[in-house]
Parts: structure tokens; C-alpha cells; sequence
């Protein structure tokens, strides 16, 4: 009864969310492309009938990045197999076209009408299924159940608010759980609140996101960039969400410093919007897009797609961004494994593993507000032995954390490929 509540209002939400695309559209083209596959209608499937197909589901950029050792796993591990790599975003697409090319096949998953994913199953016909990090749908897991498709969760993670928040609709969501034949979790404490809502069979595997190793070519960009800028002093604001900005600016503008701040938002379509933000605040910034900074450059805008590990080996240090307000911040890992130093606000329940790892490690510190956040930049940008221990603690903790992906395989061997034979 409840996924039949869930199943009708997501129906009634239909037209809403038709709007909600076409709006996005205007400011992201791409989100009005593929629009079929939103509800799973797909053009002819290339490959042999025959072939095995094993999907994976990453939502958006982050998820399609830290599958990348995954499927590079899986590939070696079934090589005759093709991969089915689903997402919801076109960032998430864009990025999973940057790093896979032609190696794997790209669709949106459909919203999780009835209708729709069983049409998807029906299309696809996976052997099994993978959903990364945290990605429970109640009709698609149930579809995937009634046609013997096994599923599993891949680096899963599950925060406390968020373990609260499914709880709250056990109904719909304990079965949801139930049927998922395996889980990787990220860590102990996440297997235990996923195993109390309801998933049966849970390993903890580790975050796979220490397996992705940076592009060689991103380094080489970042290492060009740091030549040509001479020496001068570069900090980071990365994957930033709306309102930090603001902050950060308001603490950079009271004091004095000629460190180029470099600044990166966590979403593309609000390039836009921060570049007003700098032109109101009379700050004299260059877009990545129109090239190298200058001299008199206070500021650089990332606005560019891909190249973060590029921003992390120019930068001598890096504030992590959604951490200065309650959004749970962006992960750290990436930066760790450049060798960057970090430094994260008081909000990281998202991640908080892994700050509360490598801040014990050395390779991050913490600030409470932007002031104090601007204050500890400054300081460490001048402490040279300081930087060093930071970003030797950072290599350190990135090297001790790899090897998840091969215990991740391990489980899916065992749970999923057996399963679904």
C-alpha cells in the first residue's frame, strides 16, 4: 500500500516535473535533451542480444567519477561484458563521456514511475545491478526483484540526517532495503545504520574514491599553471555552494593579502551568478575560459568542467566547499590524493568519516566561520613548514585508504554475479 501511495503521487508530480526540466532547460540546455529517456524510452540497443550487460547507476558527477575504478574493475574482471552507465544529471552524463569515451553505454535512468522502469529492465535486461553511494529507488527495486535482477549499493553511505529521514517512511523504504542483495559500505557506522533500515546483507568495503587516481595530464595543467603565475601565492575555494561565496568574500575583503584566490563552484550553472557577484563587489577576476590570470588579477573563476584536479596541484591550499553552511560540505578526497592541504568549515556530516580521518591525519584542519576560515588561510599560506607537514599528512592518508574497489568487486563476485546467472 505504501509504494502504491508513493507510485500515484509521483504520477500527480509528473507534470511539475516536466516544468521543473523546462525550466532548467533555459539555463542548462542539456537538461532538455534525451527527454524520452527520462521515462525510459531508448533507441535500438547496440551490442548482441546476447551480450552480458552489467549496470551501474551513478546520479551525478561525484558518483560517476568515483565509479571510475569500479568499472575499470569490473571490466577486467568480466571482459567480455558491456557496461550500462545511468545518471540523472547532464553534468553527470558530460562527465561520464569525458572519462569512459565510447567504452560504455550512457542513459538517464527514468523516474521511478512503474511504467518507466520497467521498460528500462525490459530494454536493458542487466544480469545486475549497481547503485552507487546511496540510491534507493522503491519501484525499481521491487521491478528489478520480480524479474530476478540482482541489485546492490557500491560505496554506500548514509549520514545520520539522512538514515533519519528514510526512517521516517519505513513503510515505503524498509522493503526498498530489503531487497538490495548486497552493500558495500563505505564504513562501519554506515553498514550499521543501513543494516537498521532494513538491508540484509552488509560488508564494509571502504570509499572507492581513494582508488581514483588523478589524471596525469590534470597534474601536468596544474603544474604549467603554478610556472606561469611565478611564484605567487594561490588558495582554493572548491565545490562552493550558494551562500558561501558571499561569505568567503565578505572575510577576504577585510583583510590584505595579494594571494590569487581561486574560486570554484561546486555547480556550473551558477557560473554566471558568482561572476556577478564578483563584478558587484569591484573585484577584478578572469574566467578560466578566457585564460591564464594576470598580475592584477584578485581572482580567478573556475569556470570550467573537469579540471579540479588541475585547481588542487596549482593551489598551496584548498578550503572544501558546502562546509561553511549546514549542506553537509563536498569531499576532500580528491584533494588529499593531489597531495593538496585542506581546510574544511564546521559542516561535514556528509563526509565525516573521512574529515574527521584526515584531519586526524594531518592533511586537513577545520575552521567555525569564514573569519576564522580567511584567518587560518592566511597564516598557513605564510608557515611553509607548516604547508609541508599538511600536504605530506594528505599523501599519506590518501595512500592509506586505497584498495576498496578490489573488496568492492570481491562482494559483488560473490553476491550479485553468482546471483544473477
Amino acid at each position: 500500500m505504501a509504494r502504491l501511495l508513493y507510485s500515484l503521487l509521483l504520477y500527480l508530480l509528473t507534470p511539475l516535473i516536466l516544468l521543473r526540466l523546462t525550466w532548467r532547460a533555459r539555463r542548462q540546455t542539456a537538461y532538455g535533451q534525451h527527454l524520452g529517456e527520462r521515462f525510459a524510452f531508448y533507441g535500438a540497443r547496440g551490442g548482441k542480444d546476447d551480450t552480458m550487460l552489467i549496470w551501474v547507476h551513478a546520479v551525478s558527477v561525484g558518483e560517476t567519477r568515483a565509479a571510475q575504478p569500479l568499472i575499470e574493475a569490473l571490466r577486467a574482471r568480466w571482459p567480455a561484458a558491456r557496461i550500462l552507465l545511468t545518471g540523472m544529471t547532464p553534468t553527470g552524463r558530460a562527465a561520464g563521456a569525458e572519462v569512459y569515451g565510447n567504452d560504455v553505454i550512457q542513459a538517464y535512468l527514468p523516474y521511478d514511475l512503474p511504467g518507466a522502469v520497467g521498460r528500462f529492465l525490459d530494454h536493458f535486461s542487466p544480469a545486475f545491478g549497481i547503485l552507487m553511494e546511496t540510491e534507493i529507488w522503491p519501484n525499481l527495486l521491487a521491478a528489478c526483484a520480480a524479474r530476478d535482477i540482482p541489485v546492490g549499493l557500491a560505496n554506500a553511505r548514509l549520514s545520520a540526517r539522512s538514515a533519519r529521514g528514510y526512517g521516517r517512511f519505513a513503510p515505503l523504504t524498509r522493503p526498498a532495503f530489503a531487497r538490495l542483495r548486497a552493500v558495500a559500505a563505505q564504513t562501519a557506522a554506515d553498514g550499521e545504520r543501513l543494516a537498521a533500515l532494513g538491508a540484509k546483507t552488509v560488508e564494509v568495503c571502504g570509499n572507492l574514491k581513494f582508488d581514483v587516481q588523478p589524471s596525469p595530464e590534470r597534474l601536468q595543467l596544474g603544474a604549467h599553471w603554478r610556472q606561469t603565475l611565478a611564484g605567487r601565492t594561490v588558495w582554493l575555494a572548491a565545490s562552493t555552494r550558494e551562500g558561501e561565496e558571499a561569505l568567503l568574500l565578505d572575510a577576504w575583503q577585510r583583510v590584505s593579502s595579494t594571494a590569487l584566490l581561486v574560486l570554484v563552484p561546486r555547480h556550473p550553472q551558477r557560473f554566471a551568478e558568482v561572476a556577478g557577484l564578483l563584478s558587484a563587489r569591484g573585484l577584478r577576476f578572469r574566467h578560466r575560459s578566457e585564460g591564464l590570470p594576470t598580475a592584477e588579477t584578485q581572482v580567478w573563476l573556475g569556470d570550467s568542467m573537469g579540471e579540479m584536479a588541475a585547481y588542487y596541484a596549482l593551489a598551496d591550499l584548498a578550503f572544501i566547499g558546502g562546509s561553511l553552511l549546514p549542506l553537509g560540505g563536498q569531499n576532500l578526497i580528491e584533494a588529499a590524493a593531489c597531495g593538496c592541504p585542506v581546510l574544511v568549515g564546521p559542516h561535514t556530516f556528509n563526509f565525516l568519516t573521512a574529515t574527521e580521518d584526515a584531519i586526524a591525519a594531518g592533511a586537513a584542519r577545520r575552521a567555525a566561520d569564514a573569519s576564522a576560515l580567511v584567518a587560518q588561510a592566511l597564516e598557513l599560506l605564510q608557515d611553509d613548514a607548516a604547508l609541508g607537514a599538511m600536504r605530506h599528512g594528505a599523501s599519506a592518508f590518501a595512500a592509506a585508504h586505497r584498495g576498496a574497489t578490489a573488496r568492492t568487486v570481491d562482494v559483488i563476485a560473490r553476491r550479485l554475479a553468482q546471483a544473477g546467472r
